[in-house]
């Protein structure tokens, strides 16, 4: 527990700081007003969007949002404890809301989650998807050639700059949030990621990717109040099928609504020497070629 509390996801909620789904503070009215994450993708994808345009014609993005999962806690649906807001499961495909984890990968994530400390701990980044759930409020800014998302709140450096201007993607450097290009299909904007570090958990359970995995987001303002986000992960290293997490950004009820910048700085010294001597240590990611070693492994002490 006390990995969670000091990582300032959990425990920052715990102590009353991050009240960020608390129904008071988004705007409800929409087309999807469904909370649970299935019923609210399933509605998403049924209905028609009717989203405030910019004068180019294109979706407008522009405004303040809150995010509506607890996701960063467990990808699965999960309870309520003294360390968790709880919640409904936030994947969507499979449809049984289980995350398709191989059986070598789901040993090493506990693994992980014994051994390792999470990233937000060592205020390093959350990856391109993560980043969007872990993170409570953002502002969305956007122009002819770029979305970018600014937000504050449980992570380090929450921020993103997407082009959407066509450009190629420069190449095989690994980053922490990948190498994010947009596209627009119709009303939709394609956010696709490859590149990545790994170097961060998905969630509090220990759940990983590859640096050889590809994440592809789906971003459709449905209405006024309402977005409607989806993020897909393939990596067969890791999953025996892609697997699509989603759920809904409500635009921020707030009067006088603000981005405040959060210092959160990296290898913090005095919270990194506490969860080492607790006996944690900074997770260092696991690359393709590592996960298909490790998967050897892990199937030769079985046969």
């Amino acid at each position: 527990m006390i990995r969670h509390l000091l990582s300032g996801l959990a425990g920052a909620a715990a102590l009353g700081l991050a009240p960020s789904i608390s129904s008071g503070q988004v705007f409800t009215e929409s087309i999807c007003p469904q909370e649970d994450h299935a019923q609210f993708h399933a509605c998403a994808l049924r209905e028609t969007p009717d989203p405030p345009r910019r004068a180019d014609g294109r979706p407008d993005f522009t405004g303040l949002w809150r995010r509506r999962t607890w996701a960063f806690e467990n990808f699965e649906a999960h309870a309520e404890t003294v360390d968790d807001f709880g919640g409904p499961s936030v994947v969507v495909d499979p449809p049984d809301g289980i995350v398709p984890i191989l059986p070598w990968a789901e040993a090493e994530r506990i693994r992980i989650r014994d051994e390792h400390m999470h990233h937000n701990a060592a205020c390093t980044l959350s990856g391109p998807a993560g980043t969007m759930y872990m993170t409570s409020r953002f502002q969305f800014l956007q122009d002819e050639q770029h979305v970018v998302m600014v937000g504050e709140q449980l992570t380090a450096h929450p921020y993103r700059i997407i082009p959407i201007d066509g450009r190629p993607h420069i190449g095989n450097i690994p980053l922490w949030n990948g190498d994010p290009r947009g596209r627009w299909e119709g009303d939709t904007l394609v956010i696709e990621s490859p590149n990545h570090n790994a170097k961060y958990m998905l969630d509090q359970q220990g759940r990983f990717i590859t640096d050889e995995a590809i994440i592809t987001e789906r971003l459709t303002r449905l209405d006024e109040n309402t977005i409607h986000y989806s993020a897909t992960y393939e990596d067969p290293n890791v999953f025996t099928q892609p697997m699509t997490m989603a759920f809904a950004f409500r635009r921020d009820a707030a009067q006088n609504a603000e981005i405040w910048e959060e210092a959160c700085h990296e290898t913090n010294t005095e919270q990194l020497e506490l969860f080492r001597n607790n006996g944690y240590t900074i997770f260092p990611g696991i690359t393709g070629e590592q996960a298909r070693q490790l998967k050897a492994e892990w199937e030769a002490q079985r046969r």
